[in-house]
C-alpha cells in the first residue's frame, strides 16, 4: 500500500501503512529475512525510498535508497534499483554525481538484462536533471538516448520507457 499511497499524496496514510507493515515483519518469525516471498530488507528500504521522495521528503528518500544500495550486491537488478532511486534524490542538488551513479548502473549491467522499471528509474531521473550543459548529465543523457530498445522473445523491438524527448 506504501506506494500507491504516497503516489495519491497521501502522506499521512503512507506512514500509517510503513508503520503497520514494519510492526507485522517484526512479529513475524521470519521477518525481512533474505527470500521471504521474495521480499527482504533491501526491497523495504527501496519501497521506503521511493515512497519518500513522491512525498518530497528528499533527506528520508536519500538514507533509505543508501541503505537498499548498500545492502545489495552491486550489479544486480535490486543495487540498480536503489542506486537510480538515489541518484533521483541527487538530481537537483547534485546532478553530476547523479548523472554517475546512473552511467555507474549502465556500465554494470548491459542493454539487454536492463529490467524495465531500471529504464522507467533512468527514464525518470534523465527528466529530473537540470542542466544538460554539465558534462556528466549530458554523457548520461547521450547514453540514454542511444540506449537500444528492449527485444522481444520474438525479436521486435519493445517501445522502451527511453524514447528520445
Amino acid at each position: 500500500m506504501l506506494p500507491a499511497l504516497a503516489q495519491l499524496g497521501r502522506g499521512d496514510d503512507a506512514d500509517r501503512a510503513l508503520g503497520v507493515a514494519l510492526t507485522e515483519l517484526e512479529a513475524d518469525p521470519v521477518g525481512t529475512a533474505p527470500g521471504r516471498f521474495g521480499f527482504d530488507e533491501p526491497e523495504l528500504a527501496l519501497h521506503q525510498a521511493e515512497a519518500h521522495l513522491v512525498l518530497g521528503r528528499a533527506e528520508q528518500a536519500r538514507a533509505r535508497a543508501e541503505a537498499s544500495a548498500d545492502a545489495c550486491s552491486g550489479g544486480t537488478p535490486g543495487w540498480a534499483a536503489a542506486t537510480l532511486v538515489l541518484a533521483q534524490t541527487e538530481a537537483v542538488v547534485r546532478p553530476d554525481d547523479a548523472a554517475q551513479r546512473a552511467v555507474d548502473v549502465l556500465d554494470r549491467i548491459p542493454a539487454a538484462r536492463l529490467r524495465s522499471t531500471a529504464r522507467t528509474r533512468l527514464a525518470r531521473l534523465d527528466a529530473l536533471l537540470p542542466d544538460r550543459t554539465i558534462s556528466g548529465v549530458a554523457d548520461l543523457h547521450e547514453r540514454l538516448r542511444v540506449l537500444p530498445a528492449v527485444i522481444d522473445d520474438h525479436g521486435q523491438a519493445i517501445t522502451s520507457a527511453m524514447a528520445p524527448r
